[in-house]
């Protein structure tokens, strides 16, 4: 496969741009799900829903154009008024109130009350003239018009019921042009536009969480920025894996022209690992297919560098950014206890890159030109249950569902020349490696 023309007009996202996509939309996702968690959101929701309802929208029309003149408080405090302007009903009450009713009642339930009928009595009594005087006054006349009427019942009702704080309070609010800011309705609605205009909502609310989908599924399992500068802080040993605690890890093989320098190749400078393939004899162990290990002289010294005692995982996302220089192999790959399975995710030769997955003595994987290795590209590998898949920076490269490993493998990273290849001093460079799991 050959990726020139789709690294050169943008079929392949260039790995800054790619990396600072994916930061920012991790960010985002995070940002999200802090949001989405958080007592204001909560409220927000909670206050739209009563908000937006109809029976609150309805509720605030009513309050704001409702007239005071239409309302029962104001027609009940009027009615009240212009019963307590009457001059009949000011003149009833003084009358109740008098010392000539009060008389003229007593005598009234009196014996002599008839006597008030006879004219000669009357015409030569002082006090039945008075008493006669009075019930033809119109004092006398108001107090029998409005006495147990029910003019004068309504206005007592008024004078009590618009008395009570309850009608106080409610005639003060209805009278009131700017009742609705002194409602709780509208002290809720104030808060829900303010939290309508809060960042945090704004970016939640516009926000399409389908975006976070890929990242959603993964957890980060594994993760190495290379803030260390010595390998034993480091979750990495130099050496191959053996699962015998016997078998050295630290050789070379026979058929290859470099040592492995039991890490003294590694380095991390400004936070980027380093495996330097250096042109330098050396006499070091190989491990031969008949002879088993034998002394060598070696022309270059190299290293390998793997986490099989600290982290082993199944299926899950393996990413690792790198780039790499020299007439040298230079490889990023999984390895389990035995030689099989074996998944490369990247493997430069020194003229291509190739990927895949050897297992069950079936080699499956793919070799690609186009790549400029010497800059950073972003390798990954997606394994599930069904599938492997191979991707450099955004851009699919391979796939297969065949030989699934079965079992937890570890990562390495390693620079080689193999006897047939030339060889040459170069460098192998790894940013970053981050492991994910479903």
């Amino acid at each position: 496969m050959n990726l020139f023309w789709k690294n050169l007009f943008g079929g392949i996202t260039p790995t800054a741009k790619l990396e600072k996509e994916e930061a920012a939309l991790i960010k985002a996702m995070h940002r999200f799900r802090e949001i989405e968690k958080s007592v204001e959101l909560s409220e927000y929701k909670t206050l739209f829903h009563e908000v937006k309802s109809s029976a609150f929208i309805e509720n605030k029309k009513t309050l704001q154009n409702r007239k005071y003149k239409d309302t029962e408080e104001y027609r009940s405090a009027k009615k009240l008024k212009k019963l307590e302007a009457s001059p009949a009903i000011n003149l009833y009450f003084q009358v109740l109130k008098s010392i000539e009713l009060e008389q003229y009642l007593a005598f009234k339930n009196s014996s002599e009350f008839e006597d008030l009928g006879d004219k000669k009595k009357v015409k030569n009594s002082e006090k039945l003239q008075k008493l006669k005087h009075f019930e033809h006054s119109k004092a006398y006349k108001t107090y029998t018009r409005f006495h147990n009427s029910y003019i004068i019942k309504e206005f007592e009702q008024l004078k009590i019921q618009t008395s009570t704080p309850e009608f106080k309070s409610r005639n003060e609010f209805w009278s009131n042009p700017h009742r609705w800011q002194s409602t709780p309705e509208y002290t809720k609605e104030q808060r829900f536009y303010e939290l309508a205009k809060n960042p945090d909502i704004v970016f939640f609310l516009n926000e399409k969480p389908e975006r976070f989908e890929k990242y959603s599924q993964l957890k980060l399992t594994f993760k190495d920025e290379f803030e260390w500068n010595t390998l034993d802080k480091s979750r990495w040993n130099f050496g191959f894996h053996y699962r015998s605690a016997n078998l050295v890890g630290n050789h070379s093989f026979a058929n290859e022209k470099q040592a492995n320098n039991a890490g003294q190749n590694v380095s991390v400078v400004n936070g980027i690992l380093k495996i330097t393939t250096k042109h330098e004899k050396i006499k070091a162990s190989a491990w031969h297919p008949t002879k088993g290990f034998v002394e060598k002289e070696f022309n270059f010294t190299s290293d390998v560098l793997q986490a099989a005692d600290e982290f082993r995982q199944k299926g899950g996302v393996f990413r690792a950014k790198i780039r790499c220089s020299g007439n040298v192999n230079h490889a990023f790959w999984l390895g389990a206890d035995n030689k099989l399975p074996h998944i490369n995710i990247f493997h430069f030769d020194g003229k291509c890159i190739k990927v895949g997955n050897a297992n069950q003595n079936v080699v499956d994987g793919i070799k690609i030109t186009g790549i400029n290795v010497s800059h950073f590209f972003i390798y990954t590998l997606r394994w599930t249950e069904k599938e492997l898949v191979w991707l450099i920076n955004d851009l699919e490269v391979y796939r297969t569902a065949s030989n699934i490993p079965s079992e937890e493998m570890y990562m390495v990273f390693n620079s080689f020349i193999p006897q047939k290849q030339k060889g040459s001093a170069g460098i192998f460079e790894v940013d970053w490696v981050r492991v994910y799991q479903y």
